[in-house]
């Protein structure tokens, strides 16, 4: 089949969708009186359709710090291959689907204009284009189907014509309110328990002119005026400007309060001679298009304040005021976002008291999380986005602990370094530190998360260190660090030396745990021998077996009784600092341990204990350190046995740790250099 053959079996096929028939469905008054019956949810508000909507894509629970708390699929964006995924927010955005659910509830927070608050980058704008892209799928879901109308009358000219609600109104709202009461009894008797379908407001203008018309023509006969009503499925689309608005503030001497609430048709004056027609109106401003959705205010502080004083009814009551035409009610989530000075204007000003009054402050701060703030990264510059360059392991991790670093607070425990506090947040279990501590580390920070660098400039960044010429195959962690602290000097949100001193201090931070890191994985490489490994864990296990057990053990050369090898099980002891006092204390857990697992019929695996595992790696690679002489590369004088151990090395770095030929050759000569000069202050002393 030809490519052309193939596009047009495509075209055909979505011809032939049946999907498309049953999302434009068109229908009577009556038939969709059939379909609110038989699913009263086709006739939910703006809150209830989004709550349902979030919850509909699953959550997942999990505990942290003894606190269970929820994460909602949503947020991760599947649908869309995690494109606009939101990361490390799990508290912000609970805090938000419970005002939602309030509201879907009429608890009182439908009532209230939903502000995101938070530093730039912080996922703000990016929430809410999930909730407006999360919409317009859902309304074309069956599960999320919603519904509206179309007149059907006769014009003298053009003849039958058909007129949409320019506002998509809910149909029930053509029902006079006498009749819509036991309407919506009978509904929502079958509705389930918490979620009642309330169907408030009246017509629009243009509507209830049509109507009111209509009524006078038929002497009161709604059943003949509801004939001239065709209800459609309504699937909302920002491009369409169905259901989703968008407000952005612009000049303030060329903004107009008609851009939110529409504008008179002046061209229509002529035809109908008045501009209080409503059929001269255009209700086309973004709280009119964004009825039965959504409307997102843009930096919504730094709008003139005229325009915040029609936000005020649009909350509270559910109402605009169009120019020249009566109050109108509008059913839509009206969320903004802003960052902390603007918030901290609208505090200090007086004349706002109403509007902070109708406001639900939901605080979005930076990741504080380690592992999560990675995932922005990664999503970026992962394998399948970054072509042709290699980006050495650590690399995006020490990015992403310095931006977080950045965020934190200096801990009030003198003990307590700020590097420690990143990991005890990142889920890492130091001595001494309870998740009651770290619970008490987040109280005492109370601001902690709304300051610091932002993701943006950390992607800027590694996006510069891709391109440069010094990453020709693989950019290491040294280069990101120097593209980092060159650009602090341009930044535009660094206000003060002082800032920007922190800042390369904890650069410094960051670049002496990557040598332990980078160390500890050499060290690992060099140790990666599972058969050696194997034949120092059983002689340690026998010892300690011995030693517990107050026998002797056998020397497999001489045949001999021996007493336990005290400096053997100290020498692997001591690499993970278990002193003198705590040995006996740590043998008998290591043998409990084995004990343990006996009792369930398992074997005992040195890999399943992390502590051991480690020890037994630091001892191997002190055994075997001096056989390699890894210094050697230092003063590239290298003879070949040494090069074929250093080889061996460097395949292993490659095959289980992710590292190229390039970054791999780089790291043991970092590390060589280590412990070059490391070797140099042994002979000085």
């Amino acid at each position: 089949m030809s490519t052309y053959q193939e596009i047009l079996s495509l075209v055909d096929r979505f011809t032939q969708d049946a999907s498309y028939k049953e999302l434009h469905w068109e229908g009577s008054f009556g038939e969709y009186l059939e379909i609110v019956s038989r699913r009263p949810e086709v006739a939910r508000n703006a809150f209830q359709r989004i709550y349902d909507m979030i919850l509909a894509a699953g959550t997942d629970e999990y505990i942290e710090t003894k606190e269970p708390l929820l994460r909602f699929r949503f947020f991760a964006d599947r649908e869309n291959g995690g494109r606009d995924a939101v990361y490390g927010l799990e508290r912000p955005l609970m805090h938000l689907v419970n005002v939602f659910k309030s509201a879907a509830r009429h608890y009182g927070t439908e009532r209230r204009v939903l502000l995101l608050h938070g530093p730039v980058g912080s996922a703000k704008s990016t929430i809410v284009r999930l909730l407006k892209k999360g919409l317009e799928a859902y309304s074309r879901k069956p599960e999320g189907a919603l519904y509206t109308y179309s007149w059907v009358l006769k014009d003298p000219e053009r003849g039958e014509v058909k007129e949409a609600c320019p506002m998509h109104e809910e149909p029930l709202h053509l029902l006079p309110l006498e009749i819509r009461a036991p309407v919506l009894e009978k509904i929502n008797a079958e509705t389930r328990d918490g979620a009642k379908i309330i169907v408030d407001g009246d017509l629009c203008p243009y509507c209830r002119y049509q109507f009111r018309e209509l009524m006078r023509t038929y002497g009161g006969d709604l059943r003949k005026v509801l004939e001239h009503v065709r209800v459609h499925r309504l699937i909302l689309s920002e491009k369409d400007r169905l259901g989703v608005g968008t407000f952005q503030p612009k000049d303030e001497k060329n903004q107009d309060s008609t851009e939110l609430t529409g504008d008179i048709n002046y061209r229509k004056i002529a035809v109908y001679g008045a501009d209080s027609d409503p059929r001269a109106f255009n209700f086309d401003g973004e709280f009119n298009v964004a009825n039965r959705g959504v409307v997102e205010f843009v930096e919504v502080l730094k709008l003139d304040v005229a325009f915040l004083y029609d936000l005020l009814g649009a909350s509270q009551e559910h109402v605009i005021k169009p120019k020249k035409f009566p109050q109108t009610d509008i059913d839509e989530v009206i969320i903004g976002h802003t960052n902390e000075p603007e918030y901290r204007k609208l505090q200090n000003n007086e004349f706002m008291e109403a509007l902070r009054d109708r406001t639900v402050k939901i605080d979005v701060p930076y990741i504080t999380r380690l592992i999560e703030e990675m995932k922005i990264y990664q999503k970026d510059f992962g394998p399948a986005r970054v072509q042709g360059k290699h980006i050495a392991p650590h690399t995006i991790e020490m990015a992403a602990m310095w931006a977080i670093l950045t965020r934190l607070e200096n801990p009030k425990k003198a003990s307590l370094t700020l590097l420690q506090k990143l990991k005890l947040y990142n889920g890492k279990t130091l001595a001494g530190f309870t998740e009651d501590n770290i619970k008490e580390l987040k109280a005492e920070a109370g601001r902690e998360g709304m300051e610091g660098i932002s993701p943006r400039y950390i992607q800027d960044k590694l996006s510069n260190a891709l391109v440069t010429q010094e990453a020709a195959a693989c950019v290491n962690p040294f280069m990101v660090i120097k593209e980092l602290e060159a650009g602090l000097d341009h930044h535009s949100l660094i206000t003060s030396e002082d800032m920007k001193k922190r800042y390369k201090e904890l650069l410094t931070i960051v670049r002496d745990e990557y040598a332990e890191i980078a160390k500890n994985e050499v060290q690992r490489a060099i140790s990666a021998d599972e058969e050696a490994i194997k034949k120092v864990c059983a002689n340690y296990i026998d010892n300690v077996k011995a030693y517990t057990q107050k026998e002797k053990v056998k020397n497999k050369y001489t045949g001999e009784q021996e007493d336990p090898n005290e400096q053997l099980m100290r020498s692997i002891e001591e690499k993970i600092e278990i002193p003198d006092s705590r040995k006996d204390d740590f043998r008998r857990e290591v043998m409990n341990y084995i004990g343990a697992l006996a009792v369930e019929g398992r074997t005992f695996d040195y890999t399943t204990n992390e502590r051991l595992h480690r020890a037994l790696e630091l001892k191997l690679f002190e055994d075997q350190k001096d056989t390699i002489r890894l210094t050697s590369l230092v003063s590239n004088v290298v003879d070949k046995e040494t090069q074929e151990k250093i080889d061996v090395v460097k395949a292993r770095l490659i095959q289980n740790l992710g590292y190229c030929d390039v970054c791999a050759t780089d790291v043991l000569s970092f590390v060589a250099s280590i412990f070059a000069r490391g070797d140099m202050k042994e002979k000085k002393s």
